[in-house]
C-alpha cells in the first residue's frame, strides 16, 4: 500500500524529468542539423518571453521552415545538374551517330567527368581530321573549300549573291561576333608569357593585327590563320585557330621571318609593249621600291616587238638601279604553260617563291607579303583570287574623265568582280613546282594550262590555299571574238566578253537606253507645260 502511494507521488516528477529530457534532445538535434553557412542565431527562450512550451513551438517551426527552403534550393541545384548532364548526354549521342567509327565515345550516365573527356578527345580528333596540318587529295578543282579573307573593317568574300558584296562590313551580328572573338582570342595568345626569354615581352594589340583568312568545313569545323605585326621590318606572327564547332583550339603559334624571302615574278610575253609599259611601272613602283625582296623574269616568244620591250626593261634597270631580272627569248609559237615552265626550270639558285603573271595584272606590295605568308616548302601552294576590273568606259562613262588607274581600283560591286573560275596567277616555292611535274607542254595558246596545274595539286598532300586577296587586280582589256569561231563559241565568247564589261545593273542601263531617254523627254515636257 505504502509502495503504491510512493509511486504515485514520484510519478509527475518523473514525467517531468522525461518531458525536460525530451525537449533537451530537441534543441540539440536542431543546433545539430543546422546548415553550415546559416548566419541567423536562434536563442532560448528568456525568463521575459512566453512560456516554455510556446517558445520551443516557435523555434521548431521557425527551423522547420529554414529547413524546407533549403531542401527546395537543393533540390533545384540537382535539377539544373541533370538538365545539363542531359544536354551533354545528347551532344555525345549525335556525335558518336553522325561518326560511329571516327572515335569510340562511351556514354556513361553515371560518370559525367569521362563523358567530358570523351567529348573533348572527339572535338581535337576533328583537327586531326580537317585539313589544318596537311593537305588532302581532292576530286576536281571545284572540290577545294576556298578561304575568305578579312581586315579589322572588311571582309572579301567569293559568294556575293545579290545582297552581298565582294568587300564589305560584317553586317551580320554572328560574323562580326564571330571574327572580333578570334582576334581577341588570338591577341590574348600572343601575350601570354612564354617562360623562355626574361626580356620585357611585348604587348599585342588588335591594331597590330595584318589580315586573316578562314574557311569551314561543313563536317568539321571552321580554321582560322592570322598575321600580325612583328618585332622588325618584313617579320610577322601567324596564329592558327580552329573552332570544331565548339571552344576554338590554338593549333600553331610561330615566328615567320620573311626578310630574305626572294619572289620570283614570271610574265610569258608575245608583243603587247604598251601592256609591258604600264606593267613595268606597276612592277617599279611595289616590286622594287615597296618591296625590294624581287626578281623578274620576262620569257618572251618570238621578235616582233622584243626591242621595244627589252628597251623598257633596261630603261628601267638603269632609272631604279634594279639588276634582278632575266630575259628569255624563245622563237616559237606562244605558249602560256611553256612560257612559265621554262621561267621557273631557268633559275638556278637557292628555292625561290614563283609567282606566275600575266602582263596584264596589277598587284601591290601587300599582295607580294600574302604571296610569301600563304606559301610554304613541302605544304603549302597559294591560289589567290584576284578582282577583276570592268570596262572603265561603262563604269565611268557619265564623268566628265575617266580617273587615274590607281583611282580605278576599288573592290566594288560596280566596279568588277571576283574571278574565281581563274587559275593562272598562283605562287609555289619552285622546289614544289618542279616535285609536281611543272605545266603540260602539250597545250598550245592561251589558257587550260593553269587549270592542269591547279588540279596536280589538288591531288597531291600539298595544302591549297584559296582566297580573295585586296591586291591583286585583273585590269580590263577588250576580248576579241574571232570570225573564225563556230556559232556556238562566237555565242560563248560574247556571254563572256558581257560579263567582264560590266556588271548586270550597268548593262541593264544600256539595254533599256533608249527607254530610259524617252522617259527623260517626256518628264522635261510636262515640266515645261507646267
Amino acid at each position: 500500500m505504502m509502495f503504491r502511494r510512493g509511486f504515485i507521488l514520484f510519478l509527475p516528477r518523473l514525467i517531468g524529468l522525461l518531458v525536460v529530457a525530451c525537449c533537451s534532445m530537441s534543441i540539440v538535434y536542431m543546433l545539430a542539423c543546422t546548415p553550415k553557412g546559416d548566419s541567423q542565431q536562434l536563442s532560448l527562450p528568456r525568463v521575459h518571453s512566453p512560456t516554455v512550451k510556446e517558445g520551443y513551438e516557435a523555434i521548431l517551426q521557425e527551423r522547420e521552415e529554414q529547413h524546407r527552403n533549403y531542401i527546395i534550393s537543393l533540390k533545384k541545384q540537382i535539377a539544373q545538374l541533370k538538365a545539363e548532364l542531359q544536354g551533354r548526354t545528347e551532344q555525345l549521342k549525335n556525335m558518336q551517330n553522325q561518326y560511329p567509327d571516327s572515335l569510340d565515345i562511351q556514354l556513361d550516365h553515371s560518370k559525367p567527368e569521362k563523358a567530358q573527356a570523351n567529348l573533348l578527345a572527339f572535338l581535337r580528333s576533328q583537327v586531326d581530321k580537317a585539313e589544318v596540318h596537311s593537305g588532302v587529295k581532292l576530286s576536281t578543282e571545284y572540290a577545294a573549300v576556298p578561304f575568305e579573307s578579312f581586315t579589322l573593317q572588311k571582309v572579301y568574300q567569293l559568294e556575293t549573291g545579290l545582297t552581298r558584296h565582294p568587300e564589305e562590313k560584317p553586317v551580320r551580328k554572328d560574323k562580326r561576333d564571330e571574327l572580333m572573338e578570334v582576334i581577341e582570342l588570338a591577341v590574348g595568345s600572343l601575350n601570354k608569357p612564354d617562360g623562355v626569354s626574361n626580356a620585357k615581352p611585348r604587348v599585342y594589340t588588335a591594331s597590330d593585327f595584318v589580315e586573316g583568312i578562314y574557311r569551314t568545313e561543313k563536317n568539321k569545323g571552321t580554321l582560322y590563320e592570322l598575321t600580325f605585326k612583328g618585332d622588325a621590318k618584313h617579320q610577322f606572327k601567324k596564329i592558327v585557330l580552329f573552332r570544331p564547332f565548339g571552344p576554338v583550339m590554338k593549333v600553331k603559334n610561330e615566328n615567320v621571318n620573311m626578310a630574305d624571302t626572294l619572289i620570283n615574278v614570271i610574265v610569258p610575253l608575245a608583243k603587247r609593249a604598251s601592256k609591258f609599259r604600264q606593267f613595268m611601272q606597276n612592277f617599279r613602283e611595289m616590286g622594287i621600291q615597296q618591296d625590294g625582296r624581287i626578281h623578274l623574269t620576262v620569257v618572251y616568244f618570238g621578235k616582233e616587238q622584243m626591242n621595244e620591250v627589252k628597251s623598257i626593261l633596261e630603261n628601267t634597270s638603269k632609272s631604279a638601279n634594279f639588276k634582278n631580272f632575266t630575259f628569255i627569248q624563245l622563237n616559237e609559237e606562244f605558249s602560256r604553260g611553256k612560257g612559265l615552265d621554262v621561267g621557273a626550270r631557268f633559275w638556278k639558285g637557292n628555292n625561290v617563291v614563283l609567282f606566275f603573271c600575266d602582263v596584264d595584272i596589277y598587284f601591290t606590295a601587300e599582295f607580294l607579303n600574302s604571296c610569301r605568308l600563304n606559301t610554304q616548302p613541302g605544304k603549302k601552294v597559294f591560289y589567290p583570287v584576284l578582282f577583276s576590273q570592268y570596262n572603265p568606259s561603262i563604269i565611268y562613262g557619265h564623268h566628265d574623265s575617266i580617273p587615274s588607274l590607281e583611282q580605278q581600283l576599288i573592290i566594288k560591286k560596280e566596279t568588277g568582280f571576283w574571278r574565281d573560275f581563274g587559275f593562272g596567277m598562283t605562287c609555289q616555292y619552285r622546289s614544289d613546282f618542279i616535285n609536281i611535274g611543272g605545266f603540260d607542254l602539250d597545250i598550245k595558246g592561251w589558257g587550260g594550262e593553269d587549270v592542269h596545274l591547279y588540279r596536280k595539286y589538288l591531288h597531291s598532300n600539298l595544302m591549297v590555299i584559296r582566297t580573295p586577296v585586296r591586291g591583286l587586280f585583273h585590269l580590263w582589256h577588250e576580248k576579241q571574238c574571232l570570225d573564225e569561231l563556230t556559232p556556238e563559241q562566237y555565242k560563248m565568247c560574247m556571254q563572256s566578253k558581257a560579263m567582264n564589261e560590266a556588271s548586270h545593273g550597268q548593262l541593264g542601263m544600256l539595254v533599256f537606253k533608249q527607254e530610259i531617254e524617252t522617259h527623260l523627254h517626256r518628264q522635261k515636257l510636262s515640266s515645261k507645260k507646267t
